[in-house]
């Protein structure tokens, strides 16, 4: 899941830049750099999902950072696998409800434990990356992906990122922003 949220930042982050908006990244794990976010115009935060739990790290990050975050355009991307369910059309409506009532759950958790709520929020599908996993992880995430009707095929790796609803994502989010917020040209 790093991975794919590594990936997932660095497109979007490209993505802002295009449009003329200054980006730095920075990763809620690293303690010994923590990012001025006073300093900035608007921040997006990416975290995965994992046991229906965000990361401690991302949650500490709020907690410390809330009253700056609620002063500014924000935007929160929950990266999991069950993201995937949430958007697979082959499921049944009620079943795809169901998952999303779910991760809403999950980031409200994180919400109400921060006492802080962006502006947007988007449910981003993960990846089932067998080849990088451990055999124990690798026969974990293939049970859970049994249980979820996800494949099983571990020779390889599964991404279910809709790249193209995250661009959307991503273009709703620099829309949103005041035009004064591009880097000058």
């Amino acid at each position: 899941m790093r991975d794919t949220l590594d990936r997932l930042r660095s497109i979007i982050a490209a993505f802002l830049r295009e449009r003329q908006f200054p980006v730095e990244l920075y990763d809620a794990r690293d303690s010994q750099s923590p990012p001025q976010v006073a300093r900035f115009s608007a921040v997006l935060l990416a975290a995965s999902l994992h046991m229906r739990r965000h990361e401690k790290e991302m949650q500490r990050f709020i907690e410390r950072e809330r009253g700056v975050l609620s002063s500014l355009p924000t935007a929160f991307l929950s990266l999991s696998l069950s993201a995937a369910g949430a958007h697979d059309p082959a499921r049944a409506s009620e079943e795809r409800l169901q998952t999303l009532r779910q991760l809403n759950r999950c980031t409200d958790e994180l919400f109400e434990k921060t006492r802080w709520r962006p502006d947007h929020t988007e449910f981003v599908a993960g990846a089932l990356m067998y080849t990088r996993y451990n055999p124990l992880v690798r026969w974990i995430m293939r049970r859970i992906a049994q249980k979820e009707g996800a494949s099983t095929d571990t020779s390889r790796d599964h991404v279910f990122t809709d790249w193209g609803a995250l661009d959307r994502f991503a273009e709703g989010f620099a829309s949103s922003l005041a035009p004064e917020l591009r880097a000058a040209s």
